[in-house]
């Protein structure tokens, strides 16, 4: 894998070892980004299930001042940890071995608000739905946060859910990627 675009071009990324882990494709990725913006004037991104954490590594290499990667598996923890030191992004990077509602619980507990989510669970155990209601829920999206969820192409998401709503959709083979964003309350 590689990185893209940004300060970070060209570099590699170490991929998990084993079968455990999908990788987002080079060419995914690069469409993904395309279709939510080239570059970012900072703010914070959380990579839940992580992986190598190659997205929260563009998005940083693309100008999000900080991205915070989970991950419960130690081998994806050990690689996106090495891709992290490799990469010098250190300054730039949180990361918790834990599982996503665990995580998500600490983020709400200590008053984290992101502004960009990458969602890419194991296929066969998505809860993309319950993880857009619970960032909704919990305060845990600034305005305009864009939500990326990454799932099987016959996989059903929500259409909106109070201030976050679906903006966009790409297939890709058997994967189905979902943009949503959370829109401003209006306080009229």
């Amino acid at each position: 894998m590689r990185i893209v675009s940004g300060t970070l071009r060209g570099r590699t990324i170490k991929a998990v070892p084993g079968i455990n882990t999908r990788p987002t494709a080079d060419k995914v990725k690069e469409s993904l980004f395309n279709a939510i913006g080239q570059y970012f004037e900072g703010g914070m991104a959380l990579d839940l299930y992580a992986g190598s954490g190659n997205l929260g590594i563009e998005a940083i290499s693309r100008g999000i001042d900080k991205c915070v990667f989970v991950d419960k598996d130690f081998q994806a923890m050990n690689t996106i940890k090495e891709n992290i030191e490799t990469l010098s992004i250190k300054e730039n990077s949180e990361t918790y071995k834990m599982d996503a509602f665990s995580a998500l619980n600490y983020f709400k507990n200590n008053r984290y608000h992101f502004d960009l989510v990458f969602l890419d669970p194991p296929y066969k155990m998505q809860k993309i739905n319950d993880i857009i209601k619970y960032l909704e829920d919990n305060q845990l999206l600034n305005e305009n946060a864009l939500i990326i969820a990454e799932c099987l192409r016959e996989d059903n998401l929500l259409n909106e859910y109070n201030n976050v709503s679906f903006k966009k959709e790409y297939i890709y083979g058997i994967t189905k990627v979902t943009i949503y964003q959370k829109q401003g309350v209006s306080n009229e």
